[in-house]
């Protein structure tokens, strides 16, 4: 699959089969502080191959030394860049990216049409309040105080964590695109990730919504090991393809 790795208003990204339409401008997750094009370059070109889409995957500025919102800046940067001359754009990510993405989504509302918000295992609350995060924070892979640590050092005022600014459970999602949102039956990130599909509903947002049982935090990553994961990425996969096919 051809790449092509350049600048977007100013941020690093890279392009995965470009020139096709749409577009979707992908947000990898690591916690804020984690991850960059390579420990995701595997995970986008299958969402690449499975949308014939072109994808631009996003080397936003990370924690602790780029703090919120420099992550989000630089996201929106890309897609109101890409969109600007009409080119149809839809947002994705996972964990943290999922965040970073909704919060993009937030942003652009009334500014850029988006085709829809695509999110894997999404952190949608800082404050870390829901009841999966309490019984789902140890001995599930991601574990809820290397989280913690990741969330204080992208958001250092606590005050900051639960307000609509950066959580989408208190935000007004009224306007944001359909969504494809999937969370995993054994990820501390399941209830918060459940709340936010069940807010978009409430508020008339077409969403295709699954847990998925039996997996843990960002599954697709367990891909080679657990045909389980695959069969579950794959869903997700196809349910992204059908959704941007109908927009």
């Amino acid at each position: 699959m051809p790449t092509v790795d350049r600048l977007i208003a100013g941020v690093p990204v890279r392009m995965y089969q470009p020139g096709l339409l749409p577009v979707i401008v992908y947000v990898h997750g690591g916690g804020f502080v984690l991850g960059d094009l390579d420990t995701h370059d595997a995970q986008v070109r299958r969402l690449a191959a499975a949308t014939a889409a072109t994808v631009v995957a996003v080397d936003y500025r990370r924690a602790p030394e780029h703090p919120w919102p420099a992550a989000v800046d630089d996201a929106v940067s890309v897609v109101a860049s890409i969109a600007a001359d009409g080119t149809p754009v839809a947002v994705a990510g996972d964990s943290a990216g999922g965040l970073v993405a909704a919060l993009t989504a937030l942003r652009l509302r009334g500014k850029v049409s988006l085709l829809a918000q695509l999110l894997v295992c999404p952190n949608a609350d800082p404050t870390l309040r829901m009841p999966s995060i309490a019984e789902k924070g140890h001995g599930w892979l991601l574990d809820v105080d290397e989280l913690r640590r990741w969330i204080s050092m992208w958001l250092p005022d606590p005050a900051m964590r639960g307000s609509a600014a950066v959580s989408p459970l208190v935000a007004d999602l009224s306007g944001l695109p359909p969504a494809v949102v999937v969370t995993a039956e054994h990820d501390p990130l399941r209830d918060e990730g459940d709340a936010y599909a069940s807010r978009l509903i409430d508020v008339g947002v077409p969403v295709v919504h699954r847990c998925e049982a039996g997996l843990v935090h960002n599954f697709p990553t367990l891909r080679n090991a657990s045909p389980a994961a695959a069969a579950a990425e794959d869903r997700f996969l196809a349910d992204v393809a059908a959704l941007l096919r109908a927009r």
